[in-house]
């Protein structure tokens, strides 16, 4: 074709060659451009995504702190309550050795008072 007719139909054909190209070159480059914009948002998912679990995992480390202070103030109201039961003990002792007492005097008093003592 190109040796059959003159210039000019070799010039028309070469434009509607090179319009197809660019048209070509044009879908490509849009592809490209689209599969950077893909690649570029699936990075950001990506480092949303670690931000969140990161954010994640420092909230989870503070509830197991909070949990773990909660623990120790419990040991030390159980402590607490160990000691006051312990002196609820000695106070009921004393209470019992307070009644010997008293049952002692009495029987020193029925032993005074029969004059045998």
């Amino acid at each position: 074709m190109l040796l059959k007719g003159g210039l000019l139909d070799t010039l028309l054909l070469l434009r509607a060659l090179g319009s197809l190209i660019a048209l070509l070159l044009l879908g490509v480059l849009l592809l490209v451009v689209l599969a950077l914009t893909l690649l570029l948002l699936s990075v950001l998912l990506l480092v949303a995504l670690a931000l969140t679990l990161l954010l994640s995992l420092l909230l989870l480390l503070r509830g197991l702190l909070l949990l773990l202070r909660v623990l120790l103030l419990l040991r030390g109201l159980l402590l607490l309550l160990r000691v006051l039961l312990l002196l609820r003990g000695l106070l009921l002792l004393l209470r019992v050795l307070l009644l010997l007492l008293r049952v002692l005097l009495l029987l020193l008093r029925v032993l005074l008072l029969r004059g045998l003592f």
